[in-house]
């Protein structure tokens, strides 16, 4: 047990988020500070005895929110992606902060050896909350996915690669999911004035071998199925549908679903993906203000391309809201273990 005192003691951090074992500690990822307000960042735990060590970051630069974080371990690369401070998340959105552009829209690039800011990418003040990395597990390649929640032009979301072009680093968009138009009357109270589904990609998945992108978006209630051979000419090829904040789609194996596709975790053999409905407790009832009854789902993606719903997995979550799933014998965002 790590009391919050004791992190905020050592770190300056609280709000722990996101795990991951690297070569000398465990990394976790932290939303912002002990008074709900930032800068978030990384610290660091002891591998053996799980004690705090610290804050990670020697030169912190431009960064201040904080959400998600991997590795080119093999490059001494870390990338960092936003979302918002505790403050500015733990209540629920904030329509103004949204309309105003302050949640995350950027990228950064650390020096992992040196622990030091080197680039912050940009991707535009109206690409609001830029979540999810899944960097190539090939560890000759540097280049990698981030999900993009929505856009303030038109309420699309999409997906952004990174990569590294003459020395510096590059984010340029490869995927868009446009909004889908609703009678208002079906919508929430936050999108009447919209008349449209936003997708809302809240989670990504990429395939061991680097071929198959997953997206759950979670507003429509559409899982998509990318071919990402060539990262920067995605081909669509496969699409399945569950909940959906209008569509309601059913489950073969039960009725009409709330809530949709949301984290969402592939198997190391690539021909199942399982997804789970809720995103976040303060934020669900927004967006399915009739609330989230949890349930996971299991869906078989061919090894050729294509996907189906298995009929027979799906799994209720009585009083409860599932959010992440690992498998037990490893999955597509296991820690990193391929090495040059």
């Amino acid at each position: 047990m790590i009391e919050p005192e004791e992190l905020a003691r050592k770190t300056g951090y609280s709000r722990p988020h996101t795990s991951h074992c690297g070569p000398d500690a465990i990394y976790f990822s932290a939303l912002g500070a002990p008074d709900g307000g930032g800068p978030g960042g990384i610290f660091l735990l002891d591998h053996e005895t799980f004690d705090v060590v610290g804050a990670w970051e020697q030169e912190r630069g431009p960064q201040h929110l904080a959400y998600d974080f991997w590795w080119h371990l093999g490059r001494d690369v870390m990338i960092s992606s936003e979302w918002g401070t505790p403050n500015m998340v733990e209540a629920g959105l904030n329509p103004d902060l949204l309309m105003q552009g302050k949640y995350g829209h950027q990228l950064h690039i650390w020096d992992l050896r040196r622990r030091r800011h080197v680039q912050a990418l940009d991707l535009g003040a109206e690409q609001q909350m830029v979540l999810e990395l899944r960097p190539s597990h090939d560890p000759n390649k540097e280049y990698g996915f981030v999900g993009v929640v929505v856009s303030l032009k038109d309420l699309s979301a999409s997906i952004w690669a990174w990569h590294r072009s003459n020395g510096s680093w590059q984010v340029q968009k490869v995927i868009e999911v446009p909004a889908e138009p609703a009678p208002p009357e079906q919508l929430p109270d936050a999108l009447k004035p919209f008349g449209a589904v936003p997708p809302l990609i809240t989670d990504i998945n990429l395939s061991l071998d680097d071929r198959f992108l997953y997206i759950s978006c979670w507003g429509t209630g559409e899982f998509q199925q990318w071919d990402v051979s060539d990262p920067f000419s995605p081909k669509k090829t496969g699409s399945v549908r569950m909940g959906g904040i209008v569509s309601r789609a059913a489950h073969p194996k039960n009725g009409a679903l709330n809530g949709g596709p949301q984290m969402v975790e592939v198997s190391r053999d690539g021909r199942r993906a399982y997804v789970t409905n809720s995103l976040y407790g303060s934020w669900d009832p927004i967006f399915y203000p009739k609330g989230i009854r949890g349930w996971l789902a299991k869906i078989d993606a061919d090894p050729a391309g294509g996907l189906r719903i298995d009929p027979d997995l799906f799994l209720e979550f009585e009083g409860e809201r599932p959010h992440q799933v690992r498998l037990e014998g490893g999955d597509a965002s296991s820690d990193s273990y391929c090495f040059p």
